[in-house]
């Protein structure tokens, strides 16, 4: 049976039995939160080449989203596949009105956009990161593809790297809205014909991904094509799912702030 999963671990996890060449694995605990890093060196394999890291919490259902803990390990995963320097484009990706897809867009909201903002002393000694947002939403409301929206903005706004946000697909319902990953590798589902695949290689910058996995295919359980659950509390999910993950994106941007400062902020 094949796996369908975004969730690199969970193809090459520490409980996958032996782990193919050109892929090594690092697990840790701290606390309530179990990181796990697929670092993949070579082409050919079920995912890109590229990062992985996996944080594994309690369910963001219940959860407090703004907990330093879970804040900054999410930001310091980001910050280290981050450039050092240079405006950052994130982009909030989905479809608003299906919840199981919203979390992109609603986490979009709560980003703390800098690009824009006239230079004077209280800005400078803040040291804020230039960062813009879009929520370009799906493409078929649109009609422009998504890869095309964007290889638009990357001319005109010039990035050092786009940061997308989007949800994710697991193959464990345990891991439902209680883990997330971050790649370098791009948003590269894993059934590209979703029409949401963007690399650096199809935009010229740096393309990372950050998401929550808010569904699971359900085909071989059910006996029926087509067919995905979600978790029970899907709704409490993606609204502190989003919660979080802002708040790790615009902490692991403004290093100087602190979250309070940033929830202030961004709201």
């Amino acid at each position: 049976m094949s796996v369908y999963t975004d969730i690199a671990d969970e193809i090459y996890g520490p409980s996958k039995g032996q782990v193919p060449g050109g892929v090594k694995l690092f697990t840790a605990r701290s606390g309530p939160i179990t990181l796990t890093r697929v670092q993949i060196t070579r082409a050919g394999l079920a995912r890109p080449a590229g990062r992985y890291s996996t944080l594994e919490m309690p369910s963001l259902a219940v959860a407090d989203t703004k907990d330093e803990r879970y804040v900054s390990a999410v930001a310091g995963e980001l910050r280290a596949m981050l450039p050092e320097t240079g405006s950052v484009l994130v982009v909030g990706v989905g479809n608003r009105r299906v919840t199981a897809d919203a979390l992109g867009p609603r986490a979009a909201g709560s980003v703390l956009v800098t690009r824009g903002i006239a230079p004077d002393s209280r800005t400078a000694a803040l040291g804020l990161r230039e960062v813009c947002c879009v929520s370009p939403g799906a493409s078929g409301a649109t009609g422009i593809p998504l890869a095309q929206m964007l290889a638009g903005l990357v001319r005109a706004v010039k990035p050092a790297a786009i940061l997308c946000i989007d949800s994710l697909c697991t193959s464990d319902p345990a891991r439902m809205g209680r883990t997330v990953q971050i790649s370098d590798t791009g948003l590269c589902p894993a059934r590209p014909e979703s029409g949401k695949c963007l690399t650096r290689a199809m935009l010229g910058v740096p393309v990372l991904a950050v998401g929550i996995p808010t569904m699971m295919e359900a085909d071989e359980l059910l006996g029926r094509p087509g067919c995905v659950v979600t978790p029970r509390q899907l709704d409490d999910v993606v609204k502190r799912g989003a919660e979080l993950l802002a708040l790790a994106v615009n902490k692991a941007l403004q290093q100087r702030l602190s979250i309070a400062e940033l929830c202030y902020l961004a709201n």
